[in-house]
């Protein structure tokens, strides 16, 4: 069976960067929506994906294998890197073979089967509001317009470990194929994906409309679509692949290997010496007073550097904000959640009343402990309240107001 394959994905009118990344590797397709923040989501995304086609060039482990492997990476960059601490993406990736199609799914992006004129998702959304759902709690249609429909119960790069939804499907010529992030689910309802579908049979088109109507109906996150038309004959070989951050799909960069040389590599040995050592007449104590001066200044120098450096260093820890936990609460904290030689680079300055474990029962703040930066005080009070209503929401109760 031959793949036909189109995809885009777009900033949307809202969002400042792009944290959506898809992978066009016929016969592997991968769509990931990153979270964490512009810089974290972005990373996130971007590594969980080439970390797929990177063992999936080498031919290495199942689909839901690598999709494992991808939640490692991330976790790893996540505690490794303070910049990007807490970050993680969703991830939904297909593999066509012959017949065949094997999904691997985590999050609230999602796949789809367009068959004989009918939509059907194939995907279940890791979502704490489709879990109300599933326990009777809201109906679908409350769950498509509930405020915290994108809280998500499961990720990639939360944990160390992660649960993968694997799902085999049988096609044939005709079946259309659509991965796409919830930028475009959260603005288009099923009725209108599966009408443009129909109504355009060219994929680049069909995408086209897809992203520009999630735009004009508010574009409030990325959208990115990567529709896979499957027809009889055999697959086109495709002997490079594409990864997409931007409107149009990026090749990779080709691999380098950089090598320098010394220089005395260079000249073939070390540098012969341009005259003979002589041995020194004994110095006076004047003489030993006159280099002793500079060495002087240089300590003094050397020390007022230092004073620089740590006053320096105490201005920047004034501004640096996170959320963590103190004394089992969830709290704001200035500084660095870090410490120098037995000396703490933080300090609370709010400590609220949210217990620390119901907020770290939540897939997005099982990270807590290590802190989740904040750019000001303003923001690190705004993930607190989020986290409140987050908390509130999981166990059935009306957020209260930030103390």
């Amino acid at each position: 069976m031959r793949a036909v394959i189109a995809a885009g994905t777009d900033i949307g009118h809202v969002r400042e960067g792009n944290e959506d990344t898809y992978l066009v590797m016929d016969p592997l397709f991968v769509i990931a929506d990153g979270m964490g923040g512009h810089r974290g989501g972005e990373v996130a995304s971007t590594l969980a994906v080439e970390t797929m086609e990177h063992l999936f060039s080498l031919g290495e482990g199942t689909l839901a294998e690598l999709v494992r492997e991808a939640n490692r990476a991330v976790f790893e960059r996540s505690t490794l890197e303070r910049a990007v601490a807490g970050m993680g993406t969703t991830l939904t990736a297909a593999v066509i073979e012959g017949d065949r199609v094997h999904l691997a799914h985590v999050g609230d992006s999602r796949a789809y089967l367009l068959r004989d004129g009918e939509l059907r998702q194939l995907t279940e959304d890791h979502t704490l509001v489709h879990r109300m759902v599933l326990e009777g709690e809201l109906t679908e249609a409350e769950a498509e317009v509930h405020p915290h429909r994108s809280i998500l119960t499961r990720s990639i790069g939360v944990d160390g470990n992660v649960d993968v939804d694997e799902i085999d499907l049988d096609a044939k010529p005709g079946d259309r194929l659509l991965l796409c992030s919830d930028g475009l689910t959260g603005m288009l309802p099923d009725p209108r994906i599966a009408e443009i579908l129909r109504d355009e049979p060219d994929p680049n088109t069909a995408v086209e409309r897809l992203i520009d109507e999630a735009n004009e109906a508010g574009g409030v996150d990325n959208i990115t679509a990567l529709l896979i038309d499957l027809q009889e004959g055999d697959p086109t070989p495709r002997p490079v692949s594409a990864i997409g951050t931007q409107a149009e799909p990026r090749a990779p960069a080709e691999a380098g290997v950089r090598s320098e040389t010394t220089d005395t590599e260079a000249r073939g040995g070390p540098p012969e010496p341009t005259g003979s050592a002589e041995e020194e007449p004994p110095r006076s104590p004047r003489r030993s007073l006159a280099h002793a001066r500079p060495a002087i200044v240089w300590i003094a120098v050397t020390l007022g550097v230092l004073v620089l450096v740590f006053v320096g260093f105490r201005v920047y820890l004034d501004t640096q904000w996170y959320v963590g936990v103190s004394d089992g609460r969830v709290a704001v904290f200035r500084g660095m959640p870090a410490e120098i030689v037995g000396f703490d680079l933080y300090h609370v300055v709010v400590e609220t009343t949210i217990p620390a474990e119901d907020a770290t029962a939540l897939a997005l703040y099982r990270n807590l402990d290590d802190g989740i930066t904040a750019h000001d005080r303003a923001e690190a009070d705004a993930i607190v309240e989020r986290i409140r209503d987050d908390v509130a929401l999981a166990s059935g109760l009306s957020p209260e107001p930030v103390p």
